[in-house]
């Protein structure tokens, strides 16, 4: 039966799905690289499209933004609809100079302040990790298609929107880079990876530099929408 998020009906999504965090990116992944599309789900808004590519079947999804909202929606496509492998296909802001914008990276860990983990099971662990099997298969998939692919650990955050501390000097992501080895900063990645683990379930994330805390440059929503291609390219590759 749909779950209270998810209103598509059992085996209706496949045991694939590709996870942006905003719907209408759902939406035009679905309607630009599957063949024969169908709305699964739109249960407040959050979009859910099934479709084949190449004649394999994936699915589509919004996650919304931060780790409660990814973590409700992986947690219920894991459990409830039999899905093995969920991609999240994200934004991120760079903490490397040599990090520019539209830089895809793939995430091999995610560490975060959070307690997600505590309160969701128990597990007082800060640092998260992605499927080996699957991480493989998407550097595989770039490696094909001669797109460029970074790799490294992430910083899962609660807060896009914080104050300076006090006395603050330097901003607070410089320790967290040198400390953590962090490359980049979003919103999820640790709550899907910890989903997974808990679950016996694959996870990865790729994501697209939109902005940098170094130079400050940034994109747009709509470029974020539209123009995040390379990484939809290497996560439909691994089909």
């Amino acid at each position: 039966m749909p779950t209270p998020h998810i209103s598509a009906e059992i085996g209706r999504i496949a045991k694939t799905v590709l996870m942006p965090g905003d719907p209408l990116r759902a939406k035009k992944i679905a309607e630009t690289y599957l063949d024969g599309p169908e709305i699964v789900t739109q249960v407040r808004g959050m979009l859910g499209y099934t479709g084949t590519y190449k004649g394999k079947p994936v699915s589509v999804m919004g996650s919304g933004m931060g780790m409660p909202s990814i973590g409700i929606y992986s947690h219920e496509l894991f459990t409830e609809y039999g899905v093995e492998n969920i991609i999240r296909m994200g934004s991120a802001g760079a903490y490397l100079a040599d990090l520019n914008l539209y830089d895809v990276v793939l995430a091999t860990s995610a560490w975060t302040e959070s307690s997600y983990a505590h309160t969701m099971s128990g597990n007082d662990e800060k640092l998260a990790y992605p499927s080996e099997g699957l991480n493989k298969r998407l550097s595989e998939s770039a490696q094909k298609l001669g797109l460029p692919l970074r790799t490294g650990a992430i910083h899962s955050c609660d807060v896009f929107y914080r104050q300076p501390w006090q006395g603050e000097d330097p901003p607070y992501w410089h320790g967290i880079r040198d400390r953590q080895g962090c490359v980049a900063v979003e919103m999820e990645g640790f709550a899907l990876f910890h989903n997974a683990k808990a679950l016996g379930k694959n996870a990865a994330c790729l994501l697209t530099i939109s902005d940098s805390l170094v130079t400050w440059e940034q994109t747009t929503s709509q470029d974020r929408e539209k123009s995040f291609t390379g990484m939809m390219q290497i996560a439909l590759g691994i089909l």
